[in-house]
């Protein structure tokens, strides 16, 4: 089965990129032998409709499964028209998603699973650890509340071989709230809110083992 993955990088050890239509590159997979291509995308900086021609260029490679981490309602819509079936919530290496999908561990999805735009200037993805001293000990003021500790937030961190910059979520535990230009139901919201963490939860674990590679190399 011709498979295609949002990626970060150009082989199967790369990271899961969580955007589909403006991600970095699309490793287009048999799922069988393993053999592979990667495409860099051209549609990581359009100005609009970056979703709708990634799903056109999958839908021209001839891809029958997309396996990413968000996918959004026009890349949802236009995957759907070309027959592609889609799962989302994948995180880790490219190689591991591959695996998971065969050994029937991945479900697809029906729906779009974040907004319109998602993705565009940074998004939920990839939260790190913020630059710059803290406000003190403010009481938390709801989902976006300052919290305890230390950091203003929107702090930059590089991820782990990727040179990839990107912002980290406000202090107090949670990520800013997403666009409103499409208002979503609850359900979809926590649908989204649910991949979101299980993306957070696979770049977290993949720090984790960096960390422990680097310790046992000193």
């Amino acid at each position: 089965m011709k498979i295609a993955v949002s990626s970060m990088g150009t082989d199967l050890d790369s990271q899961v990129d969580p955007r589909f239509g403006r991600c970095q590159y699309f490793i287009i997979v048999d799922s069988e032998t393993l053999e592979f291509d990667a495409i860099e995308n051209p549609n990581i900086s359009a100005a609009g409709g970056a979703g709708i021609q990634s799903g056109q260029l999958m839908a021209d490679k001839e891809v029958e499964v997309i396996l990413t981490g968000n996918v959004g309602p026009n890349a949802f819509q236009t995957l759907s028209a070309a027959g592609l079936k889609i799962i989302t919530g994948v995180a880790g290496t490219v190689r591991e998603a591959i695996q998971r999908f065969n050994s029937g561990q991945l479900q697809f999805v029906n729906d779009a699973t974040v907004p319109s735009h998602f993705g565009v200037g940074g998004g939920y993805q990839n939260p790190g650890m913020g630059t710059g001293m803290g406000r003190g000990m403010g009481m938390g003021r709801g989902m976006a509340g300052r919290g305890m500790g230390m950091g203003r937030g929107m702090g930059r961190w590089n991820m782990p071989n990727t040179g990839m910059q990107q912002p980290m979520p406000q202090p107090g535990g949670f990520p800013p709230q997403p666009p409103k230009q499409n208002q979503m139901s609850p359900d979809q919201e926590m649908n989204m809110l649910k991949q979101i963490a299980q993306n957070m939860k696979g770049q977290l674990d993949q720090i984790l083992k960096r960390i422990d590679d680097l310790e046992k190399n000193k």
